[in-house]
Order: structure tokens, then C-alpha cells, then sequence
């Protein structure tokens, strides 16, 4: 217990040799000390955590992790440390907060950059959803890009093939109506278009003629219409846009497992709003007090050291430093005059020395 408490009072920087002396501030900077501590811990996992996706799917991805995120958890421990430690408790209320502003912002845009990584796990399976729906928003938009850019391209062959089949609907739809007009002749119903003779005369020869040629017209069309489309069909092959599909359940799943950091990120800024761009709240604002909380936790050694009454710790060490401050001015000042008495001397001497060489 007692090596754990040195320990908080070393990650607190506090003097310990003068703290051991006033036991009743002990408590208070173990409390300091330790949410230095777990506010470096979280850094060092969040850290690592973010880093594992950047290398993620390499051999080492979970041992850079693990150096990084201790560099990280190391390198925020030492600054919460110093922030904490060099609040001078000896000044006004009003320097001490002058002092600690840029602390404090320091410490919000630290408690920002900690969270994020821990959001993107607490929000890990609505991040997946969310970045299967991205990642299928994204291929349709490529292949209705890689379909106008082909329209765009193509458009004097398509305009013919709309054409030819439009032609073709028309003429089926006019060989419809016509053998029903030449079975309506051949039994001799009387419409205006028909002349009412039973048999297969010359009216019915005729159109069965006309109906013969239309028909042989409508497969010259179905024939352009095929090479046509083998035409277009052929191109789509070439330009890429018959390789381009949906992505599978499985391609999705691939796809989400090996999704970086930036993927992530972005994914769960898209889950604080609706589809139609209105704010989604209950994601909105668990998101943004998980942000808040961490912003907090960063900030609160600062906040405690701000709030806390000025201590007898605080008086013996700006005690000891005044000391030690009047203690280097003496020691300044005696060096001075013992350099101005040497020297006094060696002028002494030196104009002695010479006064007899010359008589």
C-alpha cells in the first residue's frame, strides 16, 4: 500500500520528501496522482486501439499496437503530469487560472483525440451496419456513374436500339390488329374496314399478302435488334460495366472487417444523423457525452488542483524555494566578492611588483 501511494504521489509530481511531512494532504494528491494514472491507461488503450486499424490485416498489427499505444499512454502521462505540477498554488486566483487556460484547452483537445478511438469500439456493431450500408450506397453509385459515363458515350447506338424496338412494338401491335382484320374477312364479318364476303378471296389474299410482308419486315427488325444489342452488349464487356456488381453478404463482411480508421470514423460521424439528414438523436448525444466524459476525466486533475485551498504543502514548498532562491543569491554574491577580492589582490601585487622593478 504504501509503495502504491508513492507511486500516485510520483504521478501527481508532487516533492514527496516535503508532502511526507503534512499527512493530511496525503489523500488528495493519491486522488490526483491517480487519475493521471488512468487517464494515461486510457490513452495507451485508445491509442493502440486506432493504431491496430491502421495496420490491420499485417502480420505485426498487434504488436505495433501495443508499442504505439504505450508511447501514446506514456507520452499523455507526462503531459497530464506536467500540466498538473506546474499550477502554482502560491498565486492569485486569478494567475492561477491565467496559468491553467492553456492547460485546460490542451486538455480538452487531449480528451478528444482519447475518446474517439474508444467511441468507434463502444459503437462497434452500429459502425459495421452502418459501413455495410456506405460501402453498397458506394457501389451503386459506381455503377450508375460507369452507366451514365457509357449512355453518354454511346448514346447515338442506344437512341437506334430504342428505335428499332420501338418500331418493332409498334409493327407487332399493327400484325395483331391485322390478322384479326384478315380473320374477319375470311368469315365474313362486315366492318368498315372489311367487306363482308365469306371465304378467302381476293381481299383476304390481299391481306395476307400485306400481313406476309410485315412479318418479314418485323424479322429483318428483330435481327437488327439482336446485332445491336450483341453490339452494346460486347461494348458494356469492354468498358468494365458487366465486372461491376452488388457486393455479397460476404464481400460486405470482408470488406467491413478490414475497413481502416478514417472508414470507421466516418461512420460513426454518419450515425448521428438520419438518411435525410435530420439529426438522429439518441446516437447524437450518447456519442457526444461519451466525448464529453472523457473531456471531463482529462480535465478534472486540473480542475482539482484549481479548486483545492492552498495547503501547508503548497507554503513549505514556495518556502523552500524562496530558500533555495536566497540561498543561490548568497552563494552568487560571495562568488562575486571573492572574484573582486582576487582580483584586488592581484592588482595589488602586480603594481607592487613593478613599482620595485623600477627603483
Amino acid at each position: 500500500m504504501r509503495q502504491l501511494t508513492r507511486f500516485f504521489w510520483f504521478c501527481s509530481g508532487v516533492h514527496q520528501q516535503t508532502l511526507e511531512k503534512y499527512p493530511a494532504e496525503h489523500n488528495k494528491y493519491v486522488g490526483i496522482g491517480a487519475t493521471i494514472f488512468f487517464t494515461g491507461l486510457f490513452a495507451a488503450l485508445s491509442g493502440g486501439y486506432a493504431l491496430y486499424f491502421v495496420f490491420s490485416g499485417g502480420a505485426f498489427a498487434i504488436l505495433y499496437a501495443v508499442l504505439f499505444g504505450m508511447l501514446w499512454g506514456l507520452a499523455i502521462f507526462n503531459m497530464d503530469r506536467y500540466i498538473v505540477s506546474s499550477i502554482n498554488k502560491n498565486a492569485s486566483g486569478g494567475r492561477q487560472l491565467l496559468q491553467a487556460t492553456p492547460r485546460i484547452l490542451l486538455a480538452i483537445l487531449i480528451g478528444i483525440v482519447i475518446a474517439r478511438p474508444l467511441e468507434l469500439k463502444v459503437f462497434d456493431k452500429e459502425i459495421r451496419e452502418q459501413l455495410r450500408v456506405t460501402y453498397l450506397d458506394l457501389q451503386r453509385a459506381k455503377i450508375d456513374t460507369l452507366n451514365n459515363a457509357f449512355e453518354s458515350k454511346y448514346r447515338i447506338e442506344l437512341n437506334k436500339l430504342t428505335e428499332l424496338k420501338t418500331e418493332r412494338d409498334s409493327l407487332e401491335s399493327a400484325i395483331k390488329t391485322d390478322r384479326m382484320k384478315l380473320k374477319l374477312e375470311t368469315f365474313g364479318d362486315k366492318t368498315p374496314e372489311t367487306s363482308g364476303i365469306i371465304g378467302y378471296g381476293p381481299y383476304a389474299k390481299q391481306r395476307q399478302a400485306d400481313l406476309e410482308k410485315q412479318e418479314q419486315y418485323l424479322d429483318t427488325l428483330r435481327a437488327s435488334i439482336q446485332r445491336q444489342e450483341a453490339f452494346i452488349q460486347q461494348r458494356k464487356q469492354f468498358d468494365g460495366l458487366l465486372d461491376e456488381q452488388l457486393l455479397t453478404g460476404a464481400q460486405l463482411d470482408s470488406a467491413v472487417n478490414i475497413a481502416g480508421f478514417a472508414d470507421r470514423n466516418a461512420a460513426l460521424g454518419d450515425l448521428k444523423y438520419h438518411a435525410d439528414g435530420s439529426i438522429h438523436t439518441a446516437n447524437y448525444w450518447s456519442i457526444t457525452f461519451i466525448m464529453l466524459l472523457f473531456i471531463f476525466f482529462e480535465c478534472l486533475p486540473v480542475f482539482v488542483k484549481l479548486m483545492s485551498a492552498r495547503d501547508a504543502y503548497d507554503v513549505d514548498l514556495k518556502d523552500n524555494q524562496s530558500i533555495a532562491m536566497h540561498r543561490s543569491g548568497k552563494g552568487r554574491d560571495a562568488e562575486i566578492a571573492i572574484i573582486d577580492g582576487m582580483h584586488d589582490t592581484y592588482v595589488q601585487a602586480t603594481l607592487e611588483k613593478r613599482k620595485a622593478e623600477l627603483w
